[in-house]
């Protein structure tokens, strides 16, 4: 058993076989909006999840069908940071991710680099301003550092997951001189972008 999944649990989360098949749970799974931070056994009970939730889901559900856990904290500026559970497959990187944004969630894994990566969301990482906001990406996380907190089943909130990102070193992903060039994101981006957002 995997650090204290019970048997119907891991057979839901063995049963979604691929990355893929994690994103296709998470897309079907409604966006909430609370100030929570619950486990990925909550979230397999609720069927439901913010960004930070659905990463830290996803990085146990990649743990189940043979992946290491790993999350990567996109950082923004006049914005939310994100959070994506990252996973590697021929050497290239790929990503699952919640989010109120449309194009801000899965990445297949054709990406040479953890900053090509995180570059991939550059364009469709906005506020709703339309300012384009993301700065800097973490180093990879592994949750497998939580196991002794129960990270995956507990039932009592994980917040030591994101206040453990605020200390992670981050990588400079555009210059000041660029962040001073940006223009806002047109308005049928931004449309395409906010398309299904939940608001509050």
């Amino acid at each position: 058993m995997i650090v204290n999944f019970n048997a119907g649990e891991l057979r839901k989360l063995r049963s979604l076989r691929t990355p893929a098949g994690i994103q296709k749970l998470m897309d079907a799974m409604p966006y909430h909006l609370a100030d929570t931070a619950w486990s990925p056994r909550r979230v397999l009970r609720e069927l439901s999840a913010h960004c930070l939730e659905g990463a830290i889901f996803a990085a146990a559900a990649l743990r189940v069908i043979g992946f290491p856990p790993l999350i990567v904290d996109l950082e923004a500026e006049h914005d939310t940071d994100h959070v994506i559970a990252v996973y590697q497959i021929d050497g290239h990187w790929g990503a699952l991710a919640k989010s109120n944004y449309s194009g801000c969630r899965y990445r297949e894994p054709v990406y040479r680099t953890l900053r090509e990566l995180a570059m991939s969301y550059f364009e469709d990482y906005f506020n709703l301003r339309g300012e384009r906001t993301l700065r800097t990406f973490s180093r990879p996380v592994n949750l497998k550092r939580f196991d002794p907190l129960a990270w995956m089943t507990t039932e009592k909130p994980v917040w030591f997951i994101p206040e453990h990102l605020l200390d992670v070193s981050h990588e400079q992903l555009i210059t000041p001189r660029m962040a001073r060039r940006l223009v806002r994101v047109d308005a049928r981006s931004k449309a395409a972008g906010l398309l299904g957002m939940r608001r509050r």
